[in-house]
C-alpha cells in the first residue's frame, strides 16, 4: 500500500520537505505511521506532539490507513512572541 505524508509548519522546515509517498503494511494505524516516521527520520524524534489528519479530516491514533489515503502531521501552533499586546482603552 503505498500513502502520502504531508509535513506542515515546523516539520516541513525540520524534513525540509513537503511531503513524501510511503510504502506501508496492510494494518498499519496513522500513530504506527508515526512511530515509524518517528524513528526513520531524524528531524521528527524531538518534534513534540503531532496532530494527525487523514484525507483532511483529524483523526484518532488508532485510524487503520489504507491505500491512497494523504495524512498531514500538523505540530502545535504558537502565535505572538516576545511582545505583549497592547490594550486599547475608550
Amino acid at each position: 500500500m503505498k500513502v502520502r505524508i504531508l509535513f506542515f509548519a515546523s516539520l516541513r522546515e525540520r524534513i525540509g520537505k513537503k511531503s513524501v509517498e510511503r510504502e506501508i503494511q496492510a494494518g498499519l494505524t496513522a500513530s504506527g505511521l508515526l512511530e515509524e516516521l518517528r524513528r526513520d527520520l531524524p528531524a521528527m524524534a524531538a518534534a513534540g506532539r503531532i496532530s494527525l489528519a487523514v484525507n483532511e479530516e483529524y483523526c484518532e491514533p488508532e485510524r487503520l490507513l489504507r491505500d491512497g489515503d494523504e495524512i498531514a502531521l500538523i505540530p502545535p501552533v504558537s502565535g505572538g512572541g516576545g511582545r505583549r499586546p497592547r490594550i486599547l482603552r475608550p
